[in-house]
């Protein structure tokens, strides 16, 4: 065979190759169960196929899908109205709408316009109003359902992802994903969101210290306390270990919902096996169980809540009212955070056949789980006992078993903690979404004492080298350091190769300072600013990944450095990766520019404060 011969033949086997790929990709088809209702009768489960993008009616006592109802965006959230006829579904996209889905007719009845990216949402007691949260607008639409518009903004902190109401309808409370601190600090923790209902007054608690990626809320039936799902993350921690929790731990706060304060924070892990990247938590009708889904550790907790609270209730005793029983180790309320046993006794974990357990909903003695992953939904009876592998949890396949691509296969190991020692954490639980958890982490790779932003893995690999310190030489390695001494495990290449895959496919979600997915009349103002030779900006960050993948001394060497050169960071979402700098010392780009004088401090001086605030729209909009 001739050398041309050769090149046409294995260019028409690798044309071949990608036409037959593709209907394969296609034909996956995944659905993407996220989170699940059920009706007042228990009759219909209501499941938000995020990836389908679509609501999956299912029948639970026949165990199968009877209808579903196409949305126009992923179905971030999802609650009921009070009478159970109406369901509202968020459709997230940067202009989201809040669906008005007929139960009976099976179909839209009417749309809201909302903000960038709606997730979560509650509706009020009496039907009348809803709250939506608006995860990059950083803000909660207030929605009058019976005119069907909204009325108002109520500001949130960072990323808010999920609300819940009190009973009696006063009170709104709404978790934000991510801190917005300093991350050089020694007090670094996302909010909770307090709104008053009647003046959409907000005000905030403040988690303790490491808490981030908040994923799930539920308020008790009585309206006495509020359940939180979030990491505990020990980041003042060099990451030497997993043992015992040394780097995350995977907790729920309990919050008194009428003082409006922390009771305290429970660990969802045992003393050797981490309860990784818990996310939806509901109650049983009676406020008797807690049902926590841990979605890297595939299971499923039920605590049992008096237990729980008789504990807590007994340390915070006068000291002669107190009885040694030996079960644990917290001697004070102060102690609860760190005591990996705190409830033993009150608590099973249920192991679950699927990948990927996100959304939880209780009926009578039964949970209702989705699995993310597996494309299913499962029954889980929370009653029975012991907990061990052979109770009742009975599967419910919402479409075919998926066929997993590599790509799909690398979101599955990125997220998944069984691949982990002792299933601790996952490569989500510092990367949450792929991106970054806003805390510094004291890695290995650069030596000790020196602790280090999280960066986010959007363009990970396409922007080499990998780490502030360029430690790795990319993300290929990056990834398999990161599987052998951050997860502390050993897999097969293929692991690695599926991972690498999954990174490389992330898109850039469009920034919310973009009008009409353009630049705003300021941002094209900083464009010019950004590009004028005499600024210098380009120079470092050109496009199209707005960086030169080139080390330089930006005068950003901080007290535990041992260098003074620094990777450049592509600024592609950079409007969602505070704190800014490899050691996260400023909560904003403008603060970057006027405090930490980024770019100069000669060129800065001589900008206008306009002409400050112009640059600072137009790399936020990137």
């Amino acid at each position: 065979m001739t050398k041309h011969a050769s090149i046409v033949r294995s260019f028409l086997l690798s044309t071949l190759a990608c036409l037959l790929a593709a209907p394969l990709a296609e034909a996956a088809g995944y659905l993407g169960p996220a989170s699940v209702l059920v009706s007042k009768d228990g009759k219909a489960l209501y499941v938000a196929n995020l990836d389908a993008k679509q609501i999956a009616v299912v029948d639970p006592a026949a165990g199968k899908v009877v209808k579903t109802v196409a949305v126009p965006a992923e179905p971030a959230g999802m609650a009921l109205s009070p009478d159970g006829a109406t369901l509202y579904v968020t459709c997230a996209a940067p202009k989201s709408t809040v669906a008005v889905v007929d139960i009976a007719g099976g179909k839209i009845a009417a749309s809201i316009s909302v903000g960038h990216t709606a997730t979560g949402l509650a509706v009020s007691p009496d039907g009348k109003r809803a709250w939506v949260c608006n995860r990059f607008n950083n803000d909660v639409s207030v929605i009058d359902l019976e005119a069907k518009k909204e009325i108002a903004r109520v500001p949130a902190t960072r990323e808010p992802h999920g609300a819940a109401v009190t009973p009696d309808g006063k009170t709104v409370f709404v978790i934000n994903h991510l801190a917005i601190d300093r991350a050089d600090g020694y007090d670094v923790a996302a909010l909770i969101t307090v709104i008053d209902a009647a003046t959409n007054k907000p005000t905030s608690i403040r988690l303790p210290n490491g808490s981030s990626s908040l994923r799930g809320l539920c308020i008790s039936p009585d309206g006495k306390y509020l359940y939180v799902t979030h990491l505990l993350s020990r980041y003042q921690m060099p990451t030497t270990q997993l043992e015992r929790g040394w780097m995350n731990t995977n907790a729920m706060t309990i919050v008194d919902a009428a003082e409006k304060k922390i009771v305290n924070t429970v660990l969802l892990d045992n003393v050797d096996l981490g309860a990784a990247n818990p996310w939806g938590v509901a109650t049983t009708a009676d406020g008797k169980s807690i049902c926590v889904a841990q979605f890297g550790a595939r299971e499923l907790s039920i605590i049992d809540a008096q237990g729980m609270m008789d504990k807590l209730a007994a340390l915070a005793a006068p000291k002669t009212e107190k009885k040694d029983s030996g079960l644990y180790a917290s001697t004070t309320p102060a102690d609860v955070p760190n005591d990996l046993s705190f409830l033993v006794g009150v608590r099973k974990r249920m192991p679950l056949p699927g990948v990927g357990p996100q959304g939880v909903a209780v009926f009578e003695s039964t949970a209702y789980v989705t699995e993310y992953f597996s494309d299913a939904l499962c029954a889980v009876d929370i009653a029975a006992k012991p907990a061990n592998p052979a109770q009742p949890v009975r599967q419910i396949a919402l479409g075919p078993k998926p066929e997993l691509t590599k790509q799909r296969r690398g979101e599955i190991l990125f997220n998944d903690a069984t691949i982990c020692f002792q299933r601790w954490q996952s490569c989500g639980s510092c990367h949450p979404d792929s991106r970054a958890d806003a805390l510094n982490w004291d890695l290995m790779n650069d030596g000790l004492g020196n602790p280090k932003n999280t960066k986010s893995m959007l363009l990970a690999h396409q922007t080499p080298p990998s780490m502030s310190e360029a430690a790795r030489g990319g993300a290929d390695e990056a990834v398999r350091s990161g599987i052998k001494h951050i997860l502390f495990a050993v897999r097969p290449e293929e692991d690695a190769e599926a991972i690498d895959e999954y990174l490389k496919s992330l898109k850039p979600v469009p920034s919310p300072y973009l009008v009409d997915g353009k630049l705003s009349p300021a941002a094209e103002r900083g464009k010019k600013i950004f590009f004028d030779e005499a600024v210098g900006c380009a120079r470092c960050h050109p496009e199209p990944h707005y960086t030169d993948l080139k080390m330089h001394n930006v005068n950003s060497r901080g007290q535990y450095d041992r260098r003074s050169e620094f990777d450049t960071p592509a600024l592609s979402e950079c409007w969602r990766t505070a704190p800014y700098m490899h050691d996260g010392q400023y909560t904003t780009m403008k603060e970057l520019f006027l405090k930490g004088k980024h770019g100069g401090k000669d060129v800065l001086d001589k900008l206008t404060p306009q002409r400050i605030d112009d640059l600072v729209e137009f790399v936020l909009s990137l």
